[in-house]
């Protein structure tokens, strides 16, 4: 049985699929499920593998998994099986590990030039997916990354709610790649323009019947104010931003809003 939940873990996860393993990891008392059962629960909310014993142990460690899928934390929980409110009269306890499994977050770049290249680098370094889509891109200058190389009219990409996209073609036609990413749904679409060339490209996605809402998840022009100069120091501007909306951060000073550099270290 074991080997059936590790096999199914591990193709959910090279499917790029999120999802959620649960353990039970002690019992007391009277419980229909032992120590080392377990599950795995889709990111929609389905027992896809395994029993912990049924009723409202599954769906409180279903309600549990949700929410850890939300916040990318683990969650050690406690039920108590005598609670009849609960419909559990057993006379018991458990407790379940719960862990999310979570998809590599995807960069998809748009354009090769030396910004891009330093996107691709330092996103790795990040633990991103990174997609590069640019007829020019080469395996030397790409190194673990996916290429797109003849996809012109940007149906090939592969664009999911966990996509960033970065536009880094500097053409006239960003636009057009912009509404493409978003009527795929992306997660967040950054462009790298001067202030005059970001506003432009808005007008024209406004003139496509992009809403105001829509607009709101385009960076333009894309990063944080470092006073970037460099390919480099602009892809570090970029992936922190990217960083920044990840996680739900403001990209402040830490010193500005009362945080320590490493809250979970120090």
């Amino acid at each position: 049985m074991s080997q059936e939940f590790f096999a199914l873990a591990h193709e959910l996860s090279a499917r790029g699929e999120p999802f959620a393993s649960a353990w039970v990891v002690k019992t007391e008392g009277s419980s229909a499920a032992k120590p080392g059962a377990k599950a795995l629960i889709s990111a929609q909310g389905a027992l896809i593998w395994g029993w912990l014993g049924g009723g409202c142990v599954e769906s409180i460690t279903i309600s549990t998994a949700l929410e850890a899928l939300q916040d990318s934390k683990p969650r050690l929980i406690e039920i108590d099986l005598t609670d009849e409110l609960a419909g559990m009269p057993c006379g018991g306890r458990l407790w379940v590990y719960i862990e999310p499994v979570l998809p590599k977050p995807h960069l998809l770049i748009v354009g090769s030039g030396a910004i891009a290249e330093s996107l691709s680098q330092l996103a790795q370094l990040l633990n991103f997916r990174v997609t590069v889509d640019d007829p020019r891109a080469s395996r030397a200058r790409f190194p673990g990354c996916q290429l797109v190389t003849d996809d012109l009219d940007g149906s090939k990409l592969e664009i999911t709610p966990s996509t960033f996209v970065v536009i880094a073609t500097q053409h006239k036609s960003d636009h057009l790649a912009i509404k493409s990413a978003l009527e795929k749904g992306a997660r967040s679409i950054a462009l790298i323009a001067s202030r005059t060339r970001a506003q432009i490209v808005l007008e024209y996605l406004r003139g496509l019947g992009v809403s105001e809402r829509e607009l709101q998840i385009i960076r333009a022009p894309a990063g944080l104010d470092l006073g970037a100069k460099t390919p480099e120091e602009i892809a570090l501007s970029i992936l922190s931003e990217i960083v920044a909306l990840r996680h739900g951060a403001t990209g402040a000073p830490l010193s500005t809003i009362g945080r320590n550099l490493c809250p979970d270290v120090l």
